[in-house]
């Protein structure tokens, strides 16, 4: 398999995908979604996601795959590297 294009799985007790970046669509406990750098209420202690493969976990969720450059060698890059993606894709006003 080509290391470039191999699924990755995600780190254990990582969450950075379920903290560093807002959620705009409306989850359990969360109804107007949540912002950026907050930790969702639906990350168990864990940090494994409660809502994992049901209908109410958000489509942008659901669409966020672990990938090298996303995840790195720790959850601190994974934090890093989404909240620079936040930044680098909020709305100027």
């Amino acid at each position: 398999m080509n290391p470039t294009t191999a699924k990755l799985e995600c780190r254990p007790n990582c969450g950075a995908c379920c903290t560093a970046p807002s959620i705009t669509s409306p989850l359990p406990g969360m109804p107007n979604g949540k912002p950026a750098g907050v930790r969702c209420i639906q990350l168990a202690d864990d940090n494994r996601c409660l809502v994992f493969g049901r209908p109410e976990r958000p489509a942008f969720c659901a669409g966020l795959q672990p990938a090298a450059d996303m995840c790195g060698a720790s959850r601190e890059h994974a934090i890093q590297w989404l909240a620079d993606l936040e930044q680098a894709t909020a709305p100027q006003y």
